[in-house]
């Protein structure tokens, strides 16, 4: 064992005796030797430790967010996720809300306060794994509009280092399932309505003083105007030569005026807002346009992540409810071209058989 099988487990180990050397050992008995003579290790032993970390001293210096996917509704109704916001220093929670999916645009609508950092997971709301993308500027959507509010994005390396959230997610798991089914509550929006409640009787029992008694929320001096154009999807696109260009599938074509006659060949800026409203915008003017929208739906081979694989899959199966295979029609079909009779015209041709429009006692008559 020690000198080929060192480092194989043992049901590998006793695979390979019996089949390479004729030797019947069970599993545990190879377990037990290999464990006395320091070969393999239990479960326990190989369990690793990490070295705990101290709560921040004031509110609002670091918020842990996280967004956690579960049947919160039992069966009552769907999976969907709950975007869960709680303070390491008291952890106080700070907003929860429900929505069907972890992405940009939850974030973005429902942001809260103005703390020093955010500390997160790795997931691509916060994060650009790639950070040699073409084109790019190296930083998330959320991570933009954070930055633009002086709001510092932390990841973390490992689930463990934002422990604080994830413990919380496990209690809410518990707690806040059974009391919506005590509330015989079974959809998204009497949820989010019934969620202020909990919060309050939520952090009279587990909220802890912090070390210092100042609040490092910061206030925000811009106007709603500029905070609703930085919490919003942002991007520069191309403009053609025929003033258009492309986003979200769809065509957009600009109007002709004296602004767009030069954007030809430049870049303009696309607003997207969460609710729905899209603009372009060249150096801060409102351009004018009209859109071709193709069919919207989660493209071939598109790569989707595991927070939102339920509700990709869900729009997936709503496309393929409603779609009808439409009939591939011929050249033919498409011309109107109706297939005719064989004719065969001349001054002495006579036709075999009778026409059927002929009464059977006229052709009598006509041979007699």
């Amino acid at each position: 064992m020690r000198a080929k099988y060192a480092d194989f487990g043992p049901s590998l180990a006793a695979e390979m005796l019996l089949s390479k050397h004729d030797l019947t050992v069970s599993r545990e008995t190879l377990r037990k030797w290999m464990m006395t003579e320091g070969l393999w290790r239990s479960r326990k032993q190989r369990r690793s430790f990490h070295q705990p970390r101290l709560r921040r001293e004031a509110f609002g210096e670091l918020i842990q967010i996280d967004g956690s996917d579960h049947r919160w509704f039992e069966d009552r109704a769907d999976a969907c996720t709950l975007l869960v916001f709680i303070d390491d220093a008291t952890s106080r929670l700070i907003h929860l809300q429900f929505v069907r999916s972890e992405s940009t645009d939850t974030y973005l609508s429902r942001a809260y306060g103005c703390p020093v950092a955010f500390y997160s997971d790795k997931h691509t709301v916060f994060r650009i794994n790639r950070s040699s993308t073409p084109g790019g500027t190296g930083m998330t959507q959320f991570g933009r509009a954070l930055a633009e509010l002086n709001i510092e994005i932390i990841c973390a390396n490992s689930s463990q280092a934002k422990g604080r959230v994830e413990r919380v997610n496990r209690t809410l798991q518990d707690r806040l399932v059974k009391e919506l089914r005590l509330a015989d509550i079974s959809n998204i929006e009497a949820g989010n309505a019934y969620l202020p409640g909990f919060m309050s009787s939520h952090n009279e029992r587990f909220a802890v003083t912090p070390l210092r008694t100042d609040d490092r929320h910061r206030p925000l001096c811009i106007s709603i105007d500029k905070l609703t154009d930085i919490l919003c999807h942002r991007e520069q696109r191309y403009v053609g030569s025929q003033l258009t260009l492309t986003y979200d599938r769809k065509r957009i074509i600009l109007e002709r005026n004296p602004t767009s006659e030069d954007l030809g060949g430049k870049y303009v800026d696309v607003y997207d807002f969460p609710d729905g409203r899209l603009e372009v915008r060249s150096k801060g003017l409102l351009l004018p346009y009209r859109i071709f929208s193709k069919d919207q739906r989660v493209s071939h081979t598109a790569i989707v992540e595991n927070k939102r694989l339920g509700h990709a899959l869900a729009l997936i199966k709503a496309r393929q409810d409603s779609h009808f295979e439409a009939k591939v029609k011929t050249n033919s079909e498409k011309g109107q071209y109706q297939k005719r009779g064989r004719q065969i015209y001349g001054p002495d041709y006579v036709p075999k058989i009778p026409s059927q429009a002929e009464p059977a006692s006229e052709t009598t008559a006509k041979e007699a």
